[in-house]
């Protein structure tokens, strides 16, 4: 009786680690609503973000100067293609990257207004990870592209800049995304288009359906 008795209290205990020890999987997946470990966002479900509340979108020459083109309306919609317990990554498929040209305004020497700001090649493919950091890549063989058409005295200047991809930051207490310096080349446009672009943004709230998206 003893023996058994041992055995049963060695047979919790054992039960007992292995639960301490499972996996943060089991809290629920990487992406979901109504708080931190909340619902789990659906498969198929559509994330939008506007830029944040008294934020601007810069697309700037410099990592650390203020020349360029300044946006105050941007949004951000993407479709959730994977979201799998956590720790792990969810994947998206970034559909749209709008930009209102009528919010956008330009301080380059030359340059009278902005007509446009177009986001090419979408969709993109995206990661969020557990960590936070989003990774957004374009499809094989293509790149990130960003069309940017600029009013000058002469007319319409167009200027394209591309990026093998950009990286962003998530965070839960306002479940926001942030891009930082993330660098553009020139491909084509006059010498009224700077060499690089270095964009920074911060989207929040990101919600799906109205609710905000948080990420474990």
């Amino acid at each position: 009786m003893r023996t058994r008795t041992l055995l049963a209290l060695t047979g919790t205990a054992t039960a007992l680690a292995l639960t301490a020890a499972a996996p943060a999987s089991a809290a629920g997946a990487v992406l979901t609503t109504g708080g931190p470990g909340g619902t789990a966002v659906a498969v198929g479900d559509t994330l939008t973000a506007p830029l944040a509340s008294g934020t601007s979108a810069t697309f700037y020459s410099s990592a650390t100067g203020t020349s360029g083109v300044t946006c105050k309306g941007s949004q951000f919609t993407a479709r959730v293609t994977g979201n799998p317990g956590a720790p792990g990554s969810a994947t998206e498929s970034v559909t749209g990257h709008t930009f209102d040209s009528s919010t956008c305004s330009s301080n380059v020497v030359g340059v009278l207004g902005v007509n446009g700001i177009t986001i090419d090649n979408l969709p993109y493919a995206a990661t969020v990870a557990s960590d936070g950091t989003l990774t957004v890549s374009p499809p094989s063989g293509a790149v990130v592209q960003a069309t940017v058409k600029l009013r000058t005295l002469l007319g319409t200047v167009t200027c394209v800049y591309q990026a093998p991809g950009l990286t962003g930051k998530a965070d839960n207490a306002d479940s926001s995304i942030t891009f930082t310096n993330q660098q553009f080349t020139k491909s084509s446009g006059s010498s009224l288009c700077f060499s690089n672009g270095y964009f920074t943004a911060k989207y929040a709230p990101v919600t799906d359906a109205g609710a905000r998206v948080y990420v474990n």
